[in-house]
């Protein structure tokens, strides 16, 4: 089993100089000009060349040995259960082994595996209340779990949102999995979880589960759910032309995911940068699931866009990290002054064909990870997972 302790920063001072790219998740602005970051507890304090930054008193000092620093990669859409273990495949450490896919925070989209989900009301608001806390408190490799996120069902009325907003439970499961199908029940517990600020995904496509079902772009556009949860499917795909109107329909957020359709993927992606809204994709695994759990999914999702997308590379990055901090409300995923201190530091792959990390990754290779830092603390160095990196940071003091 993962470690569960957290350790954190606090009062700490952690210097990363030598950085080669830094790629900073915003998409209007993927690249910034800057070797060197200073972080105090977990936070940025600040960022820019070397020579003009304040490095003394520092805890920590990292070489990363002019290799690529991005924000660490956030996980739009997974299924987690209890610890660090899943049911859908009997796979213990994979939330774990995730950080070695360069993951640093994942949001659920509903604790469906879990064996005996109750589906009364008072049985799934206790069990999304209950995994929201489990995972507040556990952590495992440091990854940030946002769980709790309730599967609705006939019945549920505006208090029983209420009640789950109180309760501190932020996100809803995937609507269409439960015995919510239908486009206008659907819209009325969309419209009372947001409106106690609790953030939705639609299933969009066939069925995934026993239990859940067709949700196709007509129920999709009429529940007006907060993110298109995988447009691509999970797995199974709407027909290209649905998933086009959805693009051009709505202005939600655009999910895509790997265990999905790789085609309708790449057609999802080039329609949001020709509808000029690249802003509005995030990238998910929609792991655990049938066909397994991935802990280089996100990496992979990646490479796909940039390698047979023609998709920039820097932007994808942002699709898997700023893009999905801004529309999902978290204080991390971009490398600015005051976020969250969660970095991945990679390089190209020993042997790729490509001159750097983003060449290579427009050429379909997965980057190395050489080092995880999550709140300002290294959680990992050389991935176990990843090709091994061309060069790896190292920690000098």
């Amino acid at each position: 089993m993962a470690e569960s302790s957290t350790p954190t920063a606090t009062g700490k001072k952690l210097v990363i100089r030598n950085i080669g790219f830094c790629l900073s998740g915003d998409i209007s602005h993927p690249i910034l000009d800057i070797d060197t970051i200073v972080v105090e507890g977990d936070k940025i304090a600040a960022l820019g060349r070397e020579k003009d930054l304040d490095l003394s008193q520092a805890s920590t000092v990292i070489d990363a040995r002019h290799t690529t620093l991005m924000p660490g990669l956030i996980d739009s859409h997974v299924h987690p259960v209890f610890g660090d273990w899943t049911p859908r495949q009997s796979q213990l450490n994979w939330i774990d082994s995730f950080l070695h896919g360069g993951v640093t925070t994942m949001i659920s989209a509903g604790e469906v595996h879990l064996p005996g989900r109750p589906k009364d009301i008072i049985g799934l608001k206790a069990l999304a209340i209950t995994a929201q806390r489990a995972f507040d408190n556990f952590r495992p490799g440091g990854v940030k779990v946002l769980a709790g996120a309730p599967v609705i069902e006939q019945g549920m009325v505006e208090q029983d949102f209420k009640d789950l907003a109180d309760a501190g439970v932020k996100l809803l499961g995937e609507v269409g999995l439960g015995s919510v199908k239908a486009g206008a029940e659907a819209q009325r517990m969309v419209a009372w979880a947001r409106k106690y600020g609790i953030q939705s995904t639609i299933h969009t496509g066939g069925p995934s589960i026993p239990g859940s079902g067709l949700i196709d772009k007509d129920v999709v556009l009429e529940a007006d759910a907060d993110i298109i949860g995988h447009i691509n499917g999970g797995h199974t795909a709407l027909p290209e032309a649905q998933v086009c109107e959805l693009c051009e329909k709505s202005r939600r957020g655009i999910e895509i995911v790997h265990n999905g359709n790789e085609k309708i993927a790449l057609a999802a992606a080039r329609l949001a940068m020709e509808l000029k809204c690249p802003e509005r994709v995030i990238l998910g695994t929609d792991s655990p699931a049938g066909s397994g759990v991935q802990p280089l999914g996100i990496l992979r999702m990646m490479a796909l866009l940039s390698s047979l997308g023609g998709i920039a590379p820097e932007m994808v990055v942002c699709f898997a990290t700023g893009n999905t901090a801004k529309m999902r409300g978290l204080n991390s995923g971009l490398i600015a002054v005051g976020r969250q201190a969660d970095f991945a530091l990679m390089d190209r792959a020993q042997h790729t064909a490509g001159k750097d990390l983003l060449h290579s990754l427009s050429l379909g290779d997965i980057p190395g990870i050489g080092m995880m830092i999550i709140d300002g603390v290294v959680r990992c160095e050389r991935s176990r997972n990843t090709p091994p990196a061309t060069q790896v940071p190292i920690v000098l003091t």
